[in-house]
């Protein structure tokens, strides 16, 4: 079956362009377009699509809150942030409402298609300039001081290992080779690390990751 997806971007150019896009994709099917939004929040509830690719900048509320309002509604849906924002604050609050994936629009048409599909699969997708953005913005905060401590992190050490990478968008094979360890270790090490967080999938996981600072360049 086809993945749903319904745009919300107050520009019709860019709406224009992503609809070129996905209409290009055998697997990807445009359900519906949106300019504002409340207007998105409301074809989300009506249509109950796949994926939102959503604009931060609206004109009557910011696609953060318009995120946070459909995740409430309808969680089922992923939400890919399409902006022009690359600035660590508008990633983690966008995350942080919910989002799935966040995207640059200088990024080619090729990251857009992949990161629907992967949101599908449960993977979380942070475009590479965002992710050096958020990555510099840990390195740049001071270490808590003696006595002070961030969130306790449960983790064993190999455990971190692999959420580091899990973060980074490897695969489960491509850690295994990564680390010289079997499919099947890093699988049991992953449910572990869901159990001890109590998560259930890759994107939150992926968001514990950037509270704990654990990503790196």
């Amino acid at each position: 079956m086809a993945i749903r997806v319904l745009i919300c971007d107050d520009h019709m150019m860019v709406r224009q362009g992503v609809r070129m896009v996905l209409q290009s994709e055998p697997d990807l099917e445009l359900v519906g377009e949106a300019g504002r939004g409340d207007e998105v929040v409301e074809l989300t509830k009506q249509l109950r699509p796949d994926v939102v690719i959503m604009d931060i900048s609206l004109p009557d509320m910011s696609g953060i809150e318009a995120t946070r309002l459909i995740k409430q509604a309808v969680p089922e849906t992923r939400v890919i942030g399409l902006t022009m924002h690359e600035e660590e604050p508008f990633v983690l609050e966008f995350f942080r409402a919910g989002a799935d994936a966040y995207i640059v629009k200088r990024s080619a048409a090729a990251d857009l298609v992949g990161a629907i599909r992967a949101v599908m699969e449960g993977q979380a997708v942070l475009d590479p300039a965002v992710t050096r953005a958020v990555v510099s913005g840990y390195v740049s905060r001071p270490v808590p001081a003696a006595g002070q401590s961030a969130e306790p992190c449960p983790l064993t050490p190999r455990e971190r290992e692999i959420l580091i990478l899990v973060a980074e968008g490897l695969t489960n094979a491509e850690i295994a080779r990564r680390l010289f360890i079997s499919e099947k270790t890093v699988q049991t090490h992953r449910s572990n690390m869901l159990d001890k967080l109590g998560i259930h999938d890759r994107t939150e996981l992926v968001r514990y990751a950037i509270r704990q600072g654990l990503v790196e360049p």
